[in-house]
């Protein structure tokens, strides 16, 4: 149950954008992030990582780059206040 709750966090945290929101997001460059940062909870170099979501450091819809040089793990918690402030500040 806990594994299905973190895939699908991780879905809503990367995948999922606003609906007035389109902003494409690329799996060639998820895979890179996963490839050289590993996740925090597991060590290991793919998914699931339990209790964390790949988050763009800099919002796409702040003009953030859809890049693994502009992605970080992010624990649930703390990805959901960030997108409620970046919903607020570049949902604009």
């Amino acid at each position: 149950m806990a594994l299905q709750l973190t895939r699908i966090a991780l879905v809503l945290a990367f995948f999922v954008a606003p609906a007035h929101a389109e902003y494409h997001r690329s799996k060639a460059a998820l895979r890179a992030f996963i490839k050289e940062q590993a996740c925090p909870s597991t060590g290991e170099h793919r998914f699931p990582c339990p209790g964390y979501v790949v988050d763009h450091i800099k919002a796409l819809a702040c003009g953030g780059e859809d890049a693994p040089s502009n992605m970080q793990w992010q624990t649930i918690a703390e990805g959901k206040a960030k997108d409620k402030w970046e919903r607020k500040e570049c949902g604009k």
